[in-house]
């Protein structure tokens, strides 16, 4: 047999497994495991009763928070999760403040730990 691809091989010599990819393809093989560690259940269950996500300030590494800070903190947890979004904008931060009832009502104050301009000494005439 004459052609002229040196690296064509006749109809009859391949193997019926490569029309459908690869013939050792361990993707197709059904190889059961031990342990399944990727059941849904599974690893939600472990992620409701682990108490390995504390609330923790990562600036301070552990204090003790007031009332207002857990709730906030909790409502913000929650808003992520249920929207999956592990970086909420400021608007998003906003509205979580504004779901928990939180409104505008005095003047603004200067924020806390924001440097005062020093003034500038009077010269005596």
């Amino acid at each position: 047999m004459t052609t002229t691809n040196s690296m064509s091989v006749p109809p009859a010599e391949i193997p019926a497994q490569a029309d459908a990819g690869f013939a050792n393809d361990r993707r197709k093989r059904n190889i059961p495991v031990a342990t399944d560690r990727r059941r849904a259940n599974n690893a939600a269950e472990k992620r409701r009763t682990s108490e390995r996500r504390r609330l923790i300030d990562p600036t301070t590494c552990e204090r003790d928070y007031n009332d207002e800070e857990t709730i906030f903190m909790k409502a913000m947890d929650r808003y992520k999760r249920e929207n999956r979004r592990p970086f909420p904008t400021w608007s998003e931060v906003l509205e979580v403040l504004r779901a928990l009832g939180y409104r505008k009502v005095a003047e603004p104050t200067d924020l806390p730990g924001a440097k005062r301009p020093e003034q500038a000494p009077v010269a005596a005439d």
